[in-house]
Formats: structure tokens, sequence, C-alpha cells
């Protein structure tokens, strides 16, 4: 799915020449049809090959694997997935932009 929000749209080969450790060109394919029956993905025929393009926005997905990510690994927690991230070493402009972040959310009343 990431490749196909970077490039916007891509064939199962495009899609496999910018994996590294690529599967099969079949696994792929396979993949692509998973991801497609899931409602994830689209694709156009153009020539004899298919081209996949993403159906949701990238904000979107974004937005849903963060949930996901949130849900899965961090209990539905924001305040522990805030402290894993910290345990990264952000830089000072970095907090500095994060503190300014939690103060807009703080004065928006979320």
């Amino acid at each position: 799915m990431d490749i196909l929000i970077a490039r916007e749209r891509a064939s199962a080969s495009e899609v496999r020449s910018a994996m590294a450790d690529a599967p099969s060109y079949s696994a792929v394919r396979a993949t692509l049809r998973i991801m497609e029956e899931k409602g994830h993905i689209r694709h156009e025929q153009v020539g004899a090959s298919y081209v996949y393009a993403p159906k949701v926005a990238p904000e979107r997905a974004r937005r849903s694997a963060l949930r996901h990510l949130l849900d899965t690994f961090f209990d539905s927690s924001p305040e522990q997935m805030v402290a894993a991230l910290l345990d990264s070493k952000p830089g000072p402009e970095e907090l500095r932009r994060i503190a300014a972040m939690i103060e807009r959310a703080r004065a928006a009343g979320r």
C-alpha cells in the first residue's frame, strides 16, 4: 500500500520492483487482488496490464493505519503511544512542535 500511495498508481511488476526482498510476482499479484477485494485499492486495465491505485486518500489511510497501530500495540492509549515515541528521543525542535500541538488540542477542548 505504501508503494501505491507514494506512486499514486503502479502495475504489479512496478510494485514488486519497489519492494526490498520482494516475494514472487504471483505473490505480489495475489496480495494486490486481496487488497482490492477488501476495498483498499482499485485497478484499471492498461494494455495487457492492470494498473493499481489506492481507493482512499493518503491522509485517510494514514489515520486508519495509526488507529490500527494504537489499538493493536498500545491498548488504544494515546498516552502509551506518545511515551513510546518519546523514547525515540526527539530533538528540541520536535519537542517544541509536539508541545504546541498539545496546547492547540487543549485549547480546542479535545
